[in-house]
């Protein structure tokens, strides 16, 4: 894989550039708070960066690898392209001696587990499943009112597990429920969301399970990826028919 141009610091050599995968982390995580060190094994496993490896098996990135991820997961957040799309415009790079533009060399600490200081960890969970919330903290970090969270929790649309606690998704949907009720939406109103919803999960189901009963962790990652990716589609699509079907009443 020829790898696309990128700067480097004045003064520092292209063997003094290579980084390893938690500086690498470090830097990407100034612009991209959810990223891990699993996904970027995953994006090394589907060919999308190659680092260099040590004798003892340790990768090793340069800042061109730290540019070509950087692309990846910006047409993923930006325009939830599909790793197949990324991967043929990288190829096509690759061919042309083009590339994505250079990183900015910001580099920040990160811990062992791989947060940042001075982040709120909980603000914005980087795994919605992760996070946990009491009921009390739910309601007053969405802005909903008591009464309507247990009309959404009624019709299913917020599920806590036990013992009460509630997760990212869940603190998602309840902010996303409040905004709508701004407009005078009310929780029956949204039964439709959940029975779509439903139908979407029967179908995605299909195609990631096979994956995520895999054993091989490469396998489970792919899964993981699959159904990030088919969501940001979802919501694609689902966006898209509102706005068309909303230009008649607005007159465009």
């Amino acid at each position: 894989m020829n790898e696309p141009a990128a700067s480097m610091p004045a003064g520092v050599s292209r063997s003094q550039a290579l980084m390893s995968i938690g500086e690498v982390l470090a830097h990407l995580r100034v612009e991209f708070p959810d990223v891990t060190i699993s996904k970027l094994r995953f994006l090394e496993a589907e060919g999308l960066v190659e680092p260099q490896r040590t004798a003892a098996g340790y990768r090793k990135y340069s800042w061109d690898d730290v540019a070509r991820l950087r692309f990846v997961l910006t047409a993923q957040r930006d325009q939830y392209l599909p790793l197949r799309v990324i991967r043929e415009q990288l190829a096509g790079w690759d061919a042309s001696g083009d590339g994505p533009a250079p990183p900015r060399p910001a580099l920040v600490a990160v811990g062992p587990g791989g947060e940042v200081p001075g982040r709120d960890a909980s603000a914005e969970p980087a795994d919605s499943a992760q996070l946990r919330l009491g009921r009390s903290d739910l309601i007053a970090r969405s802005g909903v009112e008591e009464s309507t969270l247990a009309e959404l929790e009624r019709l299913g649309l917020v599920v806590s597990d036990p013992p009460g606690w509630y997760d990212g998704d869940a603190l998602i949907i309840a902010r996303a429920v409040a905004g709508l009720a701004a407009y005078g939406f009310q929780p029956r109103h949204l039964r439709g969301y959940r029975t779509a919803a439903d139908r979407e999960v029967g179908l995605f189901a299909q195609l990631v399970a096979p994956l995520a009963r895999q054993s091989d962790p490469a396998a489970r990652a792919r899964a993981a990826e699959t159904a990030r990716e088919l969501v940001a589609l979802s919501q694609q699509l689902h966006a898209a028919l509102v706005r068309v079907g909303l230009r008649s009443t607005l007159g465009r």
